[in-house]
């Protein structure tokens, strides 16, 4: 079942973070499906958030995706080469980014093999956000793109984990925001071989 709207409009950001572990993510790019369940996320807590891009309000053409209502994707271009998905929470004006940092894939394999130059399966297919985007066919040209249509959505198929599954640590990559770098808003399903930092 296909996530409703309203679901994004959840302004505890971090909350839904977690809750994103376990729900498949699918993309259908030039009609080629493919998908998986999500086991890594970070939230990013918009405008009081160090560690986001829009920290302290920053508005500019890049961040202003972020601003809209939740239900849609944030796609950026990282370090000039990875593009990274996330998905946009909370009500319009209220900038909250959910990072999807790894997915377990179980549909469309040949596809992202094919997109990542992979002969065959391995765990970095999908791990790390840079890895997503690129085996999922995800890239800017689609930034903003609602959840709602038949391009990229996510999915309740009732995979759910508990707390004692789940490990709720510190972003990476967020040094340059202060104390803001300490904050545990990434949350990874322990044991799986898709996580990108499983031990930290």
């Amino acid at each position: 079942m296909k996530l409703p709207q309203l679901y994004y409009k959840s302004p505890n950001v971090v909350a839904l973070s977690r809750d994103l572990l376990g729900k498949y993510l699918y993309t259908c790019i030039n009609g080629e499906l493919t998908g998986g369940y999500i086991v890594e996320t970070e939230a990013y807590a918009g405008a009081i958030d160090k560690a986001s891009h829009a920290y302290d309000g920053r508005f500019t053409p890049r961040t202003s995706t972020m601003f809209k209502a939740g239900g849609i994707i944030y796609v950026y271009l990282c370090y000039g080469i990875h593009e990274m998905l996330n998905i946009v929470s909370s009500s319009e004006g209220e900038p909250h980014a959910i990072l999807i940092r790894a997915i377990n894939p179980t549909d469309g394999i040949e596809t992202m093999l094919q997109r990542r130059n992979m002969a065959q399966l391995k765990p970095n297919i999908t791990k790390g956000p840079g890895s997503v985007a690129k085996a999922m066919g995800i890239s800017r040209k689609i930034n903003g793109e609602s959840l709602q249509g038949d391009l990229i959505w996510i999915e309740d198929r009732g995979l759910a984990f508990a707390d004692d599954e789940v490990a709720a640590a510190p972003r990476i990559g967020v040094d340059y925001a202060g104390e803001g770098a300490f904050l545990p808003y990434r949350f990874f399903v322990k044991q799986n071989i898709y996580v990108s930092k499983p031990n930290k």
